[in-house]
């Protein structure tokens, strides 16, 4: 009876362990910033915020991680981008118009690209900021970029 016990938690744990690497690895690299674009946080806890946010969005269809897997994983796939432009948005303008007006925005250019190099998506958006802020060194477009990056991933339902 033991022994039968002890297979079936070994059977159940290795599942769970397979499962796991069954998933496609998402690697997100530090966005970029164009030439003559200057904002004011930190690009590098923007990659870990977009990692952690990406993680719970799509985290059951992909593997999403800040370092490239030591490993070689077919498929797996490579996040970039790059700030084209921001504004810092209005605080008057917010509390006197209102209606999502005067919020922080920014445009961004990203690639997804397969192991292969070849692109898999590729967009220009811009993001406007939440009604809600959040404070951080990170702004208050990491939640509303990462969620632009996972709609798009999802609309492209990759295996």
């Amino acid at each position: 009876m033991r022994t039968r016990l002890f297979f079936v938690v070994v059977l159940a744990l290795s599942a769970v362990g397979l499962s796991s690497q069954e998933r496609p690895v998402l690697h997100v690299l530090p966005f970029t910033m164009a030439s003559g674009v200057e904002v004011p946080y930190d690009l590098k806890q923007l990659q870990g915020q977009l990692v952690a946010e990406l993680r719970v969005m799509i985290g059951k269809q992909y593997e999403v991680v800040a370092e490239a897997p030591a490993a070689p994983q077919i498929p797996a796939y490579s996040l970039s981008g790059q700030i084209t432009g921001w504004r810092a948005g209005n605080v008057a303008k917010r509390l006197l118009v209102g209606v999502g007006s005067g919020r922080e925005a920014s445009d961004i250019e990203y690639q997804m690209t397969d192991r292969s190099g070849k692109k898999v998506i590729e967009r220009k958006d811009t993001i406007r900021t939440n009604f809600y802020s959040q404070t951080g060194s990170s702004g208050t477009l990491g939640h509303p970029i990462a969620q632009k990056i996972a709609d798009r991933i999802k609309d492209v339902k990759l295996k």
